[in-house]
């Protein structure tokens, strides 16, 4: 996790001190890119936010699945320690099904069945499986799961992937009986940045607003914003 607090501080002041002109210049960007991807693929990703709406699913699915990128594919985790412990503090385990929507290699699953939950994990990727949870391969906008599958649903640092935002969200709260947790960057919106990143929230309203719920907390946190709604409540509405 520490790697993530590095990023977060590089991505501070390139995001917030740099000006816009100079940030978002293709030629300012382009050695930044060719050392993140180690030279590959350099015009696909820099010109990601134009073209990733036009794909298919399966060509989204192979975009992921085959990246090779110096900081995503090192990082065991996108969530800082303090995200972490926060999440884990305002939801409840007492062996209750807790899904990670997004879950990569399954960092942040073997972290909640060693606090009690009973984990499965799912992600657009193929081939992965745990010896700690289940697995799944799916997009997060077409989810293989009945309706309130789960009693805790978490999507971190996922939602900022997506296509389909609403359509996304709306797979997210279906699915869950108890707790919804989204975790994303409190980033600015660049069109070149390292990160594959197609939504930003620089701010928590956006995110509120987004989300569409009445009863919610959503706090940032060491650079992240941590959004955890009620659906117990949402659903008696």
């Amino acid at each position: 996790m520490n790697s993530r607090s590095f990023t977060n501080v590089i991505r501070y002041f390139m995001d917030e001190w740099l000006p816009p002109a100079i940030r978002d210049s293709k030629f300012f960007m382009y050695p930044f890119y060719y050392y993140a991807y180690k030279g590959k693929n350099i015009k696909t990703v820099m010109n990601l936010k134009s073209t990733i709406y036009k794909w298919k699913e399966q060509e989204f699915s192979d975009f992921y699945t085959n990246r090779d990128t110096r900081f995503s594919n090192s990082r065991v985790t996108d969530m800082s320690k303090q995200c972490m412990d926060y999440v884990f503090d305002n939801i409840i385990s007492s062996n209750n099904t807790f899904i990670d929507v997004g879950c990569g290699n399954g960092f942040l699953l073997e972290y909640a069945s060693k606090k009690g939950f009973q984990t499965t994990g799912c992600d657009i990727i193929g081939g992965k499986s745990f010896d700690h949870s289940d697995y799944y391969q799916a997009n997060i906008e077409n989810l293989p799961f009945k309706d309130n599958s789960f009693d805790v649903v978490m999507a971190t640092h996922t939602l900022e992937h997506v296509i389909d935002f609403e359509k996304a969200v709306k797979e997210l709260k279906r699915i869950t009986r108890k707790t919804l947790c989204v975790v994303v960057p409190c980033q600015r919106a660049y069109y070149y940045t390292l990160d594959e990143h197609v939504r930003f929230f620089p701010y928590k309203w956006m995110l509120e607003q987004e989300m569409k719920m009445k009863f919610y907390s959503c706090e940032k946190i060491h650079g992240d914003l941590v959004f955890i709604g009620d659906m117990q409540k949402e659903k008696m509405i």
